[in-house]
């Protein structure tokens, strides 16, 4: 049965491994600033019709070059799409990181106001029925597509305030580029939070929801220090984060699952999935492991629609090494 403890691991789940040469490059690593500034540039200055052929080329080049990560995204999706033989194993590995070169370059085109997603909702129903209700509401992802795309429709559509929170960036100074970024493109109805372990996010959230504005995150990542849920996820354990179920429940306000998956050239079908709500009487453990497993079957249902845009960097499980080639 799934119970709620603390969890402390090294680094969220799901972040790139902090390795020594990480460390060493610094700003030109692969999460220094160095990228994200030049990613931005980029999109700015090519023409269009380069996007494609640099993406492919700097896909190649990270693929060589990124050992641990090539290690990280095989023994992930093992579980999806189950063993397989070495080239099979380098074909998933490419497409993943070719979908999240994408994913990425058009978040920036967006950044950057050269070109808006195309976008196909899916149970829009699901999203009018909770927005209509007047209370506050917290949408949830994983990491999963664009996941921005999808956080970003109620400021765009319903004029509602939207609090966007995101784990910390592994270099400071790439954390502070993308919040500069984030403020000057969306403005004051799209507010960005970046979870560091201030204990006054938690109220701040709270007193948003309570006022019926929007708070968007992502559900299947534990942050460092924080308490976490052992659940299951593609039928192994799983420490869930317990913060956006404890937020829900003592807001009184639904979790609305939604996932962005890109289909195409700009082109994403935002799925909405049907919305859990955590029980404010009773055992309150019971509750949040209750709410939190079905949380959890969404975030796999959305894995299991596109394998190649989940984007989990360094290995889930402990027992994870990769079948050998056939």
């Amino acid at each position: 049965m799934s119970r709620t403890g603390a969890g402390e691991p090294s680094d969220p789940a799901q972040a790139p491994e902090r390795s020594w040469a990480v460390r060493m490059l610094g700003p030109v690593g692969i999460t220094g600033v160095f990228w994200y500034r030049f990613h931005l540039w980029g999109v700015r200055v090519a023409p269009r019709w380069l996007i494609a052929p640099s993406i492919l080329v700097f896909t190649i080049f990270f693929f060589l070059t990124l050992r641990r990560i090539r290690r990280a995204i095989a023994a992930n999706l093992e579980p999806v799409l189950g063993p397989c033989g070495f080239l099979a194993r380098q074909r998933r590995i490419f497409r993943t990181m070719h979908q999240f070169a994408w994913c990425l370059t058009e978040r920036y085109e967006r950044l950057a106001g050269r070109r808006e997603p195309i976008m196909e909702l899916e149970r829009a129903d699901l999203w009018r029925s909770m927005a209509t209700e007047g209370r506050g509401l917290l949408l949830v992802t994983g990491h999963v597509g664009n996941w921005e795309v999808g956080s970003a429709l109620p400021a765009a559509r319903e004029h509602r305030r939207v609090h966007l929170v995101r784990e910390e960036e592994m270099d400071p100074r790439s954390q502070a580029f993308l919040a500069r970024e984030l403020a000057g493109r969306f403005g004051d109805e799209y507010v960005t939070h970046f979870a560091a372990g201030d204990p006054r996010l938690g109220l701040r959230l709270l007193e948003a929801l309570r006022s019926g504005e929007v708070v968007a995150l992502q559900a299947d990542r534990p942050r460092r220090g924080g308490r976490t849920l052992g659940l299951r996820l593609l039928g192994r354990p799983f420490p869930f984060p317990a913060g956006p179920l404890v937020l829900a429940r003592e807001a009184g306000v639904p979790l609305l699952p939604v996932f962005v998956l890109r289909t195409g050239r700009l082109r994403y079908r935002l799925c909405f999935r049907p919305p859990v709500e955590v029980a404010r009487d009773g055992d309150r453990a019971a509750a949040l492991a209750v709410a939190g497993q079905r949380v959890a079957a969404e975030v796999e249902w959305a894995i299991r629609q596109a394998p190649n845009q989940w984007f989990c960097f360094r290995p889930l499980w402990d027992d994870q090494v990769p079948s050998a080639p056939r």
